[in-house]
C-alpha cells in the first residue's frame, strides 16, 4: 500500500529580512528579480525571477508575465507561464492563463489552470544559468555617462 506524503508548507516568515510586498495599489511595470520571498498583492507586468526563495500571488494580486522560482503560491491570477523547481501551490481563487511547470504541486478545488501542466522533475540547466545570467546583470552596478 502507498502511503501518501504531505509535502511540507513554505512560510514566507523562513525568509526573514529578505520579505518584498508589492502593495495592493502598487503597480510594477518591467521584470523582478530577487532573492527571499516575494508577496505580491498588487500587480506586476513582467517576469519575476529568483533562484531560492518563494514568490507567493495573494488573492487581489496579479503578474502579467512568466514566474520562475522554486516556491511558488498563487491564489490571486497569473497571466503566462509559471515555472516551479520545487513546490507549487495553488490555492482555491488561482487562475493560471498559461503553462505550468512544476516538480510537486498541490491543487485546491476552485484553482483555474488555462493551459497545460507539466511535470518537470528537475530544471533544465539552460534555465538556470539564464536565471543566474538574469540576476548576476541585475547585481551590476550602473555606470554614469
Amino acid at each position: 500500500m502507498r502511503r501518501k506524503v504531505k509535502p511540507k508548507a513554505v512560510n514566507i516568515e523562513k525568509f526573514g529580512d529578505c520579505t518584498t510586498l508589492i502593495a495592493n495599489g502598487t503597480t510594477i511595470s518591467g521584470d523582478v528579480q530577487f532573492e527571499g520571498a516575494l508577496q505580491v498583492e498588487g500587480r506586476i507586468v513582467g517576469n519575476v525571477t529568483a533562484i531560492d526563495g518563494l514568490v507567493r500571488v495573494a488573492d487581489n494580486g496579479y503578474v502579467e508575465g512568466e514566474i520562475r522560482a522554486p516556491h511558488i503560491i498563487i491564489n490571486g491570477k497569473v497571466t503566462g507561464d509559471v515555472h516551479s523547481s520545487e513546490h507549487l501551490e495553488l490555492a482555491a481563487q488561482a487562475e493560471v492563463n498559461g503553462n505550468v511547470y512544476y516538480k510537486l504541486i498541490e491543487m485546491v478545488m476552485g484553482a483555474l489552470v488555462n493551459g497545460s501542466l507539466e511535470f518537470s522533475p528537475e530544471p533544465r540547466t539552460e534555465q538556470i544559468s539564464m536565471i543566474e545570467e538574469t540576476l548576476q546583470l541585475g547585481n551590476e552596478p550602473l555606470e554614469a555617462t
